[in-house]
């Protein structure tokens, strides 16, 4: 005669088991996680490089990594406020509305044109190697003294009004290989101190992030060998006023996209 409890336990176990397995290895059964996705920040986040353009003035490109990463990962919702020429206070001001406490994820470039971008880039370009140098001290001594100061106020108010969402913070990468270019590109000594001034910028804003407990996704290594000069470049030069130094398609697809992807999965 059989042992009935037993056997009421052992067809209870083999229903348990086959339900786990069901829910492991067969895809999609469970609810995905819900992400409502803000992408902030300033050109290298609207996709300054990459076009064709809407026309919010903003110079949003449907090809830069945030739309990218949106599409690639079925978001629940999805904000595109950042703009070209975006400073510290634009985002405080003007972006972070499009935040709340449903958002779970926020991204941000933001920093460069603060420090000065488009004028050292001009002016070390088109001017002296003595006023590049100026230029580029200035724009050093200004990411570190001025600019934690604004990062912080910023990513305090991405906190306050989105407090549920993850917050990562892209860096920018080195925008110049500094081999052989020709006769009429930029000194390799201007774009060594452009690079330089990259790095600068990079440990500044990975401090302040990290301060903010947010995520630092650093660029740099995926541009590596894509820089202006090189032979497969990921960065614009002088093609361009809007668009010059900026990434090109290329750039945010293979540059932007995999670093928050590492920084996301």
């Amino acid at each position: 005669m059989p042992h009935r409890p037993l056997a009421r336990a052992l067809a209870a176990l083999a229903t348990l088991f086959t339900a786990v397995a069901g829910a492991v290895l067969v895809p999609g059964t469970a609810q995905a996680a819900t992400v409502n996705y803000v992408a902030l920040g300033d050109s290298y986040s609207s996709g300054v490089g990459a076009g064709p353009y809407d026309w919010s003035g903003c110079f949003r490109s449907e090809k830069s990594y945030a739309p990218l990463w949106a599409a690639a990962n079925a978001v629940t919702s999805f904000k595109f406020p950042a703009c070209g020429g975006a400073v510290t206070s634009d985002v405080i001001n003007e972006q972070v509305s499009s935040l709340s406490t449903s958002t779970t994820l926020v991204t941000i470039t933001i920093g460069g044109n603060d420090a000065g971008f488009a004028d050292v880039m001009t002016t070390c370009r088109f001017e002296s190697t003595s006023n590049c140098t100026n230029a580029v001290n200035a724009a050093k001594s200004f990411a570190t003294s001025t600019l934690p100061g604004r990062l912080d106020a910023t990513y305090a108010a991405i906190r306050n009004r989105a407090p549920n969402a993850r917050l990562i913070v892209l860096g920018y990468p080195r925008l110049f290989e500094t081999g052989w270019c020709g006769l009429f590109a930029m000194s390799s000594t201007k774009r060594q101190m452009l690079n330089e001034a990259a790095d600068v910028l990079a440990s500044v804003t990975a401090a302040r992030a990290a301060a903010a407990g947010a995520t630092f996704a650093d660029t740099r290594p995926y541009f590596a060998g894509h820089g202006v000069c090189a032979s497969s470049p990921w960065i614009k030069d002088v093609t361009g006023v809007i668009e010059a130094y900026h990434p090109n398609a290329d750039g945010y697809r293979y540059g932007y996209l995999p670093a928050l992807n590492a920084v996301t999965r």
